[in-house]
């Protein structure tokens, strides 16, 4: 496949510190080569990517520093339950959401 055919790739940062904020906001965003500066920065600093399509599509339509819309929080909820359960290592059982340490 040629450059020219090539598709466009894009990259969504977001940020969430459940003591400071309401919901997750987008901390970047971009298509081509920021999208690529935003996945290299995330690999140079350990931030686990997720991959998809979809999900990014709907991000990008939310402003920089723009807390995500209620209609993402649950899917977005699920992915920092899901990312918190792969950084700790904690099991859980089947459709059981992983809750963090007292």
């Amino acid at each position: 496949m040629n450059d020219a055919a090539k598709p466009l790739s894009s990259a969504v940062a977001l940020s969430y510190e459940d003591q400071k904020d309401a919901a997750p906001h987008v901390v970047a965003k971009g298509h081509g080569l920021i999208a690529e500066e935003i996945i290299a920065r995330a690999n140079e600093h350990g931030v686990f990517i997720h991959q998809s399509k979809e999900l990014v599509s709907l991000l990008m339509k939310v402003d920089l520093d723009d807390s995500i819309p209620p209609s993402l929080y649950r899917v977005v909820a699920e992915l920092l339950a899901w990312l918190y359960h792969i950084e700790t290592g904690i099991t859980t059982k089947p459709n059981q959401v992983p809750v963090p340490p007292p």
